[in-house]
Parts: C-alpha cells; structure tokens; sequence
C-alpha cells in the first residue's frame, strides 16, 4: 500500500529543540534575576535602601495588571480585523493536474474512533492515486494494530510503525511518517476529525493561488458536540473566537499564526527544510508556526472547517489544556534563548505578537487565582490589610481592568457563538466564563508544576476520544 520511498529530513537545530528546559544564558538571567530581587530585599532590610519585599509585590500587581490590559486590548484589537481577512479560492483544479497529497493520522489507543476516522478519511475528494494516507501507530500499540487489521484498507492507506526509543509523542510519530513522505504537500488529521470533503482540494487551490512564502494553511477547526454539556457549549465558544476571529486578525496582519493541533496543510519542501517537528514539545503545532516565521515565510488561513470532538469530561479536558499551556510555554523558552536573533528575524511588531500569545496571555492564566484570592480577601477583611498593595490608583485600576475585562472577554465569546453558524443558543452558558477561566487556572498551575519536573517535562498526557455518540450533538 505504500507509494513512494523514504526521503531525508533536515536535522531539527539544536537551539530550536525543547529537550532541555532552558539554555545556559536563560538559567545564568533567572539566577541573576532573583538574586537582585533578594539582594535588594535584603539590603533594605538592613540598610533602609534599596527595594523592600512590599515595593516588589506592588510592581508585580501593577505589572500584572498591565499585562491583562494588553491580552484583552490586543484579542478585542485582532477580532476588529477579523472579518475581511480571509480571501476565498474558488479555483477548482482538474483531477490530472492537483499535486500529490499526503495525509498523516497519528493514532494511539484509538480504536474506538476508528470506523468514523476510516469512513471521514476515505470520503476525502481526492484521486485515489495521488493520495497517500499514513497511519502512524506506536509499536507497543497492539490494539490499534489490531482494530486496523480488521478494516479493508484501500491502496492510499499506509500503516507506519513508530519505533519505540524517541519521546512517546504526537509530533516523534509525526516525524516518522514525513520521512515516508514524497508527496508535493502534507497535512496532519487527529484521530477523531471530520474534515470536510473537499479540503485538500481547497488547500491545493490555495497553494497554487498564493506566492510560494506561504508555507503552510490553516483550516479552521469547530466541534461536532457542543450540545453534550457545559464544558463543551465553552469550548466550542472558545473555539469559535480563536478560530473565526483571532487567528484570522493575525492572518490579516500577517502575524505568527500558532498553528493548530490538526489541518496544518503545508509544503513537504518547507516542511524538511525547518526540520519537521520537534519530538520534546507538547505543542509541536505552535512551536512549527514560529518556525515558519523566523524563516521570513507565512501561515494563512484556509477557507474550509475540520469538525472535532470536544473534550465532554472535566478531568480529561485539564490533562488536554494542560498540555497545551505547558508547550506554549516550552514553545516561548525555546525561542527566547537569543532574544537579538528572535527580534532580527522576526521584527518588533511580530516579536511582540508572539510574547503576547505564548507569554503573557499564559501567564495572566496562572496568575488569575491569585487575584481572586486578594479580591475575596478585601471583601472578607476590608481594605486595611490589603491596601498597602494596592495603592489607590492602583486598587481602583485594578477594578475597572477586572470588570471591563470579563465584560469585554464575555463579548468576544457571545461574538463567537454567533458568528459561528449553529452555535447560538451557546450564548448564555458564555455569561460562566469566570467559572471556565478557573478550569483554565487549574491547568496551568498543572503545566507548570509538569514542566518544573523534569520526567513530566516532555509527558504527552494522552486525550481520550470517543466519549460522545453522535446522537448526543442533538441535545
């Protein structure tokens, strides 16, 4: 079933690779970093100069709250661009002329989202011999093999045994299957997508359509389930506003995009030469799309929607999200080891854009239960306890921020659901976002404690698919 042979890809730089947490110099900056925090602490305390332990706490609140100013200003910034961003290919290419095509399907433990992967997969509208689908399984996974041996497979399909050595995770599979790649392009599907017929088709017009620089699109991903419960009737919501308008404000800009999990059409060429994915981080999609911009070249969006599952079950919904902030935040140190040389190849504006989606948005995450704990505090006890960190000025822009932010991070999501076709009558669960924002706080206070552990570091915290029949999306 397999066509083609094996080709070469390039090494993956050493200084790109997320296998050490961070380099000489950022381990040298964080120790020189707190060592002045602590040493001006300290000669304070003794001396009466330098920086007592309540000065540094204000400037971390008003430091904090600058940063939540920004996240929120630049999100409402990108979805006022949104609407004109995204340019339609209508091109249809005749069967003779599209170019090779090849599709990779990681797969672990994934039997149960066989039959409707296989079913999706071979309804692709696509010449049966210039499609070429690699199904990626782990060498260990016998249950997968097994269930795949039961399917009668067509001659497109191809299945690769991953090799147990490299780290146990999507983008090490990943890797495996592009060096059975000879394929013009290549895209990757997760195990429970849905895309629609005729994307590739799409992705081909479009790359023929737009200048070689373009190195990858992005398709949009939605839910198939949002109806199953609350927590997907959020997700959807969360989906929408990232996928709808985000992503499609950096498009418009031609900011770094952080790619998706899944439907990241790209160049085969391209794709060799950056190096593939980089096996140690759990985000290996975000990470690509920085790469992509340090090379001078571009992600655009694609006009065509890839439905997924959504995660319906609270525990496995934080291992998922937890995941993803623990790889935005490798994703950040890994290109943060040269700072000079990030800034030279991406210039300010872009440089900005990316410490204000992989940073500071993650961090204002993190640091939201803190927050809450000081508010609660003020109401329990009153202001006298609390108000020698927050200097009026401070305290009262503390609260707007707090209010005109959830106010204006309800009508993104409220903006999303309705835009989004179907989706609604999601509307009013999005009046609970504080309540999704502490889930999202549970997972990163998780990513991080992951990441701070150095066999956890590079754990992909597996997500269990097939949990939702279809007759659950009526609901």
């Amino acid at each position: 079933m397999s066509i083609g042979t094996e080709s070469a890809v390039a090494p993956l730089p050493e200084h790109l690779s997320a296998r050490e947490l961070l380099s000489t110099g950022q381990r040298r900056f964080s120790l020189a970093a707190l060592g002045f925090v602590l040493g001006s602490v300290l000669l304070w305390a003794v001396t009466g100069y330098g920086v007592s332990a309540l000065a540094w706490a204000q400037i971390g609140v008003i430091a904090m709250t600058a940063c939540y100013v920004l996240v929120i200003g630049y999100r409402v910034f990108l979805v006022l661009l949104a609407p004109r961003a995204v340019e339609p290919v209508g091109t249809e290419i005749p069967d003779d002329e599209l170019p090779s095509y090849a599709v990779l399907v990681p797969l672990h433990r994934e039997e149960a989202v066989l039959p409707s992967l296989l079913a999706h997969l071979d309804a692709l509208r696509y010449p049966v011999g210039k499609l070429h689908v690699l199904l990626l399984v782990e060498e260990d996974d016998s249950t997968t093999r097994s269930a795949l041996a039961g399917h009668d497979l067509g001659p497109q399909y191809e299945i690769v045994v991953v090799p147990e050595g490299g780290p146990r995770t999507k983008p090490n599979a990943c890797n495996a299957g592009l060096a059975r790649v000879t394929a013009e392009h290549c895209v990757i599907f997760d195990a429970e997508d849905r895309p629609e017929p005729d994307q590739l088709r799409k992705a081909a017009a479009a790359f023929a359509h737009h200048p070689p620089e373009v190195a990858c699109l992005q398709a949009e991903l939605a839910y198939w389930n949002p109806w199953t419960n609350w927590l997907t009737r959020m997700f959807a919501g969360e989906y929408a506003l990232n996928f709808r308008l985000t992503l499609l404000g950096l498009d418009r800009l031609d900011l770094p995009i952080p790619l998706g999990g899944t439907s990241n059409h790209l160049r085969t060429s391209a794709l060799r030469e950056l190096g593939g994915w980089d096996p140690h981080n759990v985000t290996e999609d975000a990470d690509l799309g920085i790469r992509i911009a340090r090379r001078g070249w571009q992600v655009r969006m694609l006009d065509s929607v890839t439905l997924e599952e959504a995660n319906s079950r609270t525990g496995n919904w934080i291992r998922q999200r937890s995941r993803w902030i623990k790889g935005h935040l490798q994703t950040w140190l890994v290109h943060m080891r040269h700072p000079r040389r990030l800034l030279a190849e991406l210039g300010w504006r872009r440089f900005a854009s990316f410490h204000l989606t992989f940073a500071v948005s993650n961090l204002t995450v993190l640091c939201t239960p803190v927050f809450w704990a000081l508010s609660c505090w003020y109401l329990l006890d009153g202001p006298s306890r609390i108000e020698p960190l927050y200097p009026g000025p401070v305290l009262y822009a503390g609260v707007v921020v707090m209010l005109l932010g959830n106010l204006a991070t309800i009508y993104l999501f409220i903006v999303a659901c309705m835009v989004r076709p179907g989706l609604h009558r999601a509307v009013p669960a999005m009046l609970t976002i504080p309540l999704y924002w502490a889930l999202m706080s549970v997972a990163a206070i998780r990513a991080v404690t992951q990441l701070a552990r150095p066999k956890r570091r590079h754990y992909w915290e597996l997500t269990a698919h097939g949990l939702v029949l279809d007759a659950d999306t009526a609901r």
